[in-house]
């Protein structure tokens, strides 16, 4: 017998995979928020540069335009990187929770006879009698629960 399981419900409708979401969901809240307020702060620095190049040189303005624009860039860059954080965050919990629902998957395919757990986009046409998701759901919330809190941020 061959079983199917429904890879992405099985980690979002899981305990740990809402709680996962709903965590990371929160810290990109809290990322487009400061990214708003930057956004801001650098707008208004902009219009002081602006305003100012009447009463600078051009050399004195060319100093503070590419110092701004560095300035912008870096900011930009460092932004990117706390979004990839959060992205990679996703995957390595997407990882541990995949890990843990292991034993269960294998727990529930013995229990059934089957040699083998197939992802069910992997498949063409099935019967739902062999889909063991929310089995296997109700287990490893059994077993795992939502799991550890993600750790916390330097920022």
């Amino acid at each position: 017998p061959i079983l199917t399981v429904d890879r992405d419900r099985l980690y979002q409708a899981s305990a740990f995979g809402q709680r996962v979401a709903q965590e990371l969901e929160a810290r990109g809240a809290l990322l487009s928020s400061e990214n708003r307020q930057i956004e801001l702060e650098l707008e208004q620095e902009e219009k002081v540069l602006t305003q100012q190049r009447e009463t600078l040189s051009a050399e004195e303005f060319r100093d503070l335009a590419d110092a701004f624009d560095a300035k912008v860039t870096q900011t930009r860059q460092a932004q990117s990187a706390k979004n990839r954080e959060l992205n990679q965050e996703l995957d390595q919990q997407q990882l541990i929770f995949l890990q843990a629902a292991g034993s269960v998957l294998e727990e529930l395919m013995r229990e059934a006879g089957a040699v083998v757990v197939l992802d069910r986009r992997d498949v063409f046409l099935s019967l739902d009698a062999i889909d063991i998701t929310t089995a296997a759901i109700l287990r490893i919330d059994a077993s795992l629960g939502a799991g550890a809190p993600l750790p916390a941020t330097g920022d």
